[in-house]
């Protein structure tokens, strides 16, 4: 499955369509039919929108424009792997980054997590 028909499953899953795709018999090209019918049946752009702001901030280079910020983004997908992106968001009183596509420019992340402690210190005057 591409990277784009990973996002579209979870999209799918959160508009609360989890039963027209049981995760047994997921394939790219059923997701694309179900996204695509959830679309002609006027799905829910806001749904879409919060979904591209990203789960977690990436430290991957993002794309650039001179009209709208972006920052690189990911997500868990519903099979667990790590979908990253990016989030266009700025551009001012009459910007519409949402109008931007950005499911086509995913792609597919590998994922190291390691569990660090850290020192914390913070000082104050004394009086």
């Amino acid at each position: 499955m591409t990277p784009a028909q990973k996002i579209k499953w979870a999209i799918l899953i959160g508009i609360n369509e989890p039963s027209l795709l049981p995760t047994e018999l997921v394939t790219g090209e059923r997701v694309d039919e179900l996204y695509d019918e959830a679309i002609e049946q006027d799905l829910d752009h806001d749904t879409v929108y919060e979904f591209s702001s990203g789960e977690v901030e990436t430290s991957i280079p993002s794309e650039s424009s001179r009209h709208y910020e972006s920052k690189s983004v990911a997500a868990k997908m519903p099979d667990g792997s790590w979908v990253g992106w990016t989030y266009w968001y700025g551009g001012g009183k009459h910007g519409e980054p949402e109008a931007i596509e950005w499911i086509e420019g995913a792609y597919d992340l590998d994922l190291k997590e390691e569990m660090k402690m850290v020192l914390v210190r913070e000082f104050t005057k004394k009086e």
